[in-house]
């Protein structure tokens, strides 16, 4: 069946004044858990987790770090998220400042994934249960590429993931240097994913800080390619006027978040967008509950920052 394409203009304004909660943190407490060596069953590596506090059963999300960043750099994002509801898992991958491959990675994203039955339930709070068979894969940077990589079976896995996101995904430093795994082809609609997809970009990603540090999230092999590659469902949105690591808590280190070019407004409407945007696509993916992706693609202002381009296609 031949898709279509809705490219959705930034400027158009429902006339109604409601406007979708997502983007405010939700009603359930939330309490951030560190996973380590000392848990049993131990984890591959290290966890943090952001759950409800509230007893009952929640889909899971995992949300895959970027390049030489720390998994508590997210943890606004990780909060607002699962205050609507969702368990939230941040692996913490080994940190060198050389990348020669994401094969590390993708292996270890896979061996957290196979101790989440096992080993997440005991690590919850009291009456929380994860539900596995909804279970989402989102990624950072080169977390994206690394999320991508891995359920387009780079990594093996005994749990399926339901639902994938990238946030402004990085692949490489350009189109004939990608980082190994090469996934990007070129050819729109390639990505043999069966699932639907999240891409949400940064609109001075592909900007330069200044002359002496390359773009952190370059042309070719950025947000745009990656959601060129989707095939529908996907959904894609850009937060035009902030930087690639703008959805980072205040205090990662500023000799990190200086490498890349950055927006001047306030970070924290950018988390919430972000934040935002993933609860509305895990609300339609996981939960069949897709009014809040509904009003934010048909009137994007509601939305703390400016949200352009705006594309979906749907099979």
């Amino acid at each position: 069946m031949a898709s279509s394409v809705e490219i959705m203009n930034p400027s158009s304004r429902v006339l109604e004044a409601a406007a979708t909660p997502v983007f405010q943190p939700g009603k359930l407490a939330v309490e951030v858990i560190q996973v380590d060596h000392n848990a049993v069953p131990t984890p591959p590596i290290p966890i943090l987790v952001a759950a409800p506090k509230d007893a009952g059963t929640y889909p899971v999300a995992m949300l895959l770090h970027g390049f030489c960043l720390q998994n508590h750099f997210y943890e606004q994002v990780l909060k607002h998220i699962a205050s609507f509801g969702f368990i939230m898992v941040a692996p913490q991958f080994h940190i060198s400042i050389i990348s020669i491959g994401d094969t590390d990675d993708i292996a270890a994203a896979a061996k957290v994934t196979d101790w989440l039955p096992e080993g997440l339930p005991l690590v919850l709070p009291k009456g929380v249960e994860p539900e596995l068979s909804k279970l989402a894969l989102a990624g950072h940077s080169r977390g994206g590429h690394t999320a991508f990589s891995l359920v387009l079976g780079h990594g093996k896995t005994n749990l399926k993931f339901s639902a994938l996101i990238g946030l402004d995904p990085v692949a490489g430093t350009g189109k004939s240097s990608q980082l190994p795994p090469k996934i990007l082809t070129y050819d729109p609609s390639s990505f043999d994913i069966a699932m639907p997809v999240l891409v949400i970009g940064t609109g001075l990603g592909e900007e330069k800080k200044n002359i002496f540090f390359p773009a952190c999230a370059p042309k070719d092999v950025n947000h745009r390619e990656f959601y060129t590659e989707c095939k529908p469902p996907c959904y894609y949105f850009v937060t035009k006027d902030y930087g690639h690591l703008d959805m980072l808590d205040d205090d990662a280190p500023k000799f990190m978040t200086c490498l890349c070019k950055d927006g001047n407004n306030c970070k924290d409407r950018m988390r919430r967008s972000v934040a935002g945007i993933m609860v509305a696509f895990l609300k339609a993916v996981l939960n069949d509950e897709d009014g809040d992706l509904r009003v934010i693609l048909k009137d994007p202002g509601m939305a703390p920052t400016t949200l352009d381009p705006i594309e979906h296609r749907s099979a």
